[in-house]
């Protein structure tokens, strides 16, 4: 099967470019906006609606897979409080875990972790003053559910803000050891906390101390040609690679930012868009970051 995971790849990445067949490879689902915090960083809570139904959930599924798409994230609002009758997140998992490669959740790390995702990725914006500055006093939470998790593969999302950049050393090695690994993004300014993106130098100074601390052997997952990369937008992105899903099942192919918010190529920080760009590019360290993060060997 994992031999079938790579030759799928391939066909993928040679059809796009002899063929010009540019489909999805990685999609986000949001099944709610709702959320039990009320983050400042976050734009989504506040959007409300109903959450994603069963019916429409499962042809979401159908329809990204047939689109291309092999790798599923779900995302909120929180993806824990999604409901539909008596279906819950784990039948979601179970569903999507039929169709994809790889399934994964992301989570503001309240709730308990438990649930049968291939990876969890739980959100923490900094040491404890910050990170409870941002979500409301919930970082001991957060560490002590991770800690009591079983799951085998929680990583740490750091959303790199005016707020954190200076600690993000200190962040990173208080992590290790209670994460299998650490991702970064930076802040994108949605209207009305545009105070909380870095500057081009500040950005330029974390990411040579990420890079650093990755060098010297710390759990980041991002690779180095994605960090530097990051310092002055150098990548050529590939937005198409990408779908996304609001929770009343419209489908977005392209940017995240996608009939979300206004797009300024130029102020992107998703590192992730950046990593499978340059794995598209045949980049050998982003390929091997999508190995270790999916969990393709």
């Amino acid at each position: 099967m994992i031999g079938g995971h790579y030759l799928y790849f391939l066909r993928h990445n040679l059809e796009s470019r002899l063929l010009g067949r540019k489909r999805p490879l990685v999609a986000g689902v949001k099944l709610t906006h709702r959320c039990n915090l009320r983050c400042r960083a976050c734009p989504f809570w506040k959007l409300g609606g109903r959450d994603m139904s069963w019916a429409v959930a499962r042809r979401v599924l159908d329809e990204l897979y047939d689109a291309g798409v092999r790798l599923l994230i779900f995302e909120g609002g929180e993806p824990f409080l999604w409901h539909d009758g008596a279906y819950r997140l784990a039948d979601l998992v179970s569903e999507a875990k039929q169709r994809f490669f790889c399934v994964g959740v992301t989570t503001n790390g309240t709730l308990p972790i438990e649930v049968d995702a291939d990876i969890v990725w739980v959100s923490v914006d900094g040491l404890a003053e910050t990170h409870n500055r941002n979500r409301g006093p919930t970082f001991e939470r957060v560490m002590s559910n991770i800690a009591a998790s079983s799951h085998p593969k929680i990583f740490a999302n750091v959303t790199i803000n005016r707020l954190n950049w200076q600690e993000m050393p200190e962040l990173v090695r208080f992590l290790m050891g209670r994460v299998k690994g650490i991702t970064i993004q930076f802040y994108y300014p949605y209207e009305g906390t545009e105070d909380l993106s870095l500057s081009r130098e500040q950005r330029r100074r974390v990411l040579e101390e990420l890079i650093e601390l990755k060098r010297a052997g710390y759990p980041l997952v991002d690779s180095v040609p994605a960090l530097k990369a990051l310092q002055d937008n150098s990548w050529h992105c590939h937005p198409w690679l990408i779908a996304n899903v609001e929770p009343d099942g419209t489908v977005n192919y392209g940017c995240y930012l996608k009939n979300r918010a206004e797009v300024h190529c130029e102020q992107c920080g998703f590192a992730a868009h950046v990593e499978l760009s340059l794995a598209y590019d045949w980049n050998l360290a982003a390929i091997a970051t999508g190995r270790k993060v999916f969990g393709f060997r």
